[in-house]
């Protein structure tokens, strides 16, 4: 029964990888708006803000309607989020499609985590979280390819239009809701009164979850901004298209997946933090190539390194801090969701950056990133 669980649960990962088209979405809007830097990248900020805003009361949010309700919950939001830009393309239409995209995510990234270890009754969590940011990932890097698509053929009911990626996603995301929802499956009864915000928010006084908190703020800001800066690096210094330069994002979420793939292997047979500490070194030097490179092999290179590095931070950081609290997993599962909210502070950071020295302002917003991973590897139990 466990195995047929896995299924609609892994669907869910999928599905969680929508959030990941904002970096191309928000490239496509810069062009079509005739938007600066730093307004487009209000748009990554933004879905990334509500991390902030409704992670912990998710967490509340599970203890009272159990785990698996959550996540429909937030593929309902989800779906209502890429039916919203079919509509239209304006500012409003689109800074609404997003911050629902936002809070569907922020509802599913704190519920469905802890699914997984309802589901697999615990036992090689971080291996597992890997296997489901794998499918996460292939959502991820298939949406620059389905909005270039979109932008280069004739699409019935959409002529040339990169936003047919919404349309695609939405019938996923009806798929996804439907798989779950028939699926039964049992879960343990939450003892005692649930932990208020408070109480909720208290728990980053342990150290190693304020730790891995900044960890994942740092992993989740690095991966937005390679995502949304990739394609602008290309253009920069290659002189490419939007449409040829959006392959960038495709290749860090092809290393991105390779990464989460293999990472679910190696982190059976490997210490953690071997593995953690390997991961951060290739983040580094790609840092290194996306400041001084300028030529097209050594720009792919640096992408496809922080791709591969980036691609198991998030599991070992929120697999140190579930373990460390293991009565309290719903709770810390909200506030490290919350640390998806690097993702609001990073590329707002970045597109000022960006916009005052180019593009290489972004890399060393990035780079201050990895320097703090560095700090954390003593942490990986």
């Amino acid at each position: 029964m466990k195995k047929f669980a896995l299924i609609p649960v892994m669907f869910c990962f999928f599905a969680m990888g929508f959030v990941d088209l904002v970096g191309i979405a928000s490239n496509y809007v810069k062009e079509d708006l005739q938007l600066t830097d730093s307004v487009a990248n209000i748009f990554p900020s933004l879905v990334f803000f509500w991390f902030l805003i409704f992670s912990v009361p998710t967490g509340m949010l599970m203890n009272k309607i159990g785990r698996k309700n959550t996540v429909l919950l937030s593929l309902v939001v989800t779906i209502v989020s890429l039916l919203l830009p079919l509509f239209g393309e304006n500012f409003p239409v689109m800074l609404i499609a997003f911050s629902l995209l936002g809070i569907g995510n922020a509802l599913m990234q704190t519920s469905l985590n802890p699914l997984v270890s309802t589901v697999m009754g615990g036992g090689n969590l971080a291996s597992t979280l890997t296997f489901g940011q794998f499918i996460k990932a292939i959502a991820s890097f298939l949406a620059p390819y389905l909005a270039m698509w979109g932008a280069t053929q004739v699409i019935p009911s959409f002529g040339y239009d990169w936003r047919v990626l919404f349309a695609i996603y939405f019938v996923v995301g009806i798929i996804a809701a439907a798989l779950l929802a028939v699926t039964p499956i049992e879960e343990e009864h939450i003892e005692g009164k649930a932990s208020t915000f408070a109480e909720c928010i208290k728990l980053l006084g342990t150290p190693i979850v304020l730790l891995s908190f900044f960890g994942i703020m740092c992993h989740v800001g690095i991966d937005v901004g390679t995502n949304t800066t990739a394609p602008k690096i290309l253009m920069e210094r290659l002189g490419l298209t939007l449409n040829d330069a959006a392959f960038a994002t495709s290749l860090y979420f092809i290393f991105r997946t390779i990464g989460c793939l293999t990472g679910s292997f190696f982190l059976r047979v490997l210490p953690n933090r071997l593995f953690f500490v390997i991961s951060v070194i290739m983040m580094a030097l790609s840092m290194c190539g996306l400041f001084v490179g300028t030529e097209r092999w050594m720009l792919y290179t640096a992408i496809a390194l922080v791709g591969y590095g980036n691609s198991n931070i998030f599991s070992i950081c929120f697999a140190q801090a579930l373990t460390s609290m293991p009565e309290k997993q719903n709770e810390v599962s909200g506030l490290m969701i919350m640390g998806l909210f690097g993702g609001t502070i990073f590329p707002l950071l970045m597109g000022f950056a960006s916009d005052a020295i180019g593009q290489a302002g972004a890399v060393i917003v990035m780079a201050i990133g990895v320097l703090y991973l560095f700090t954390y590897i003593k942490n990986v139990k």
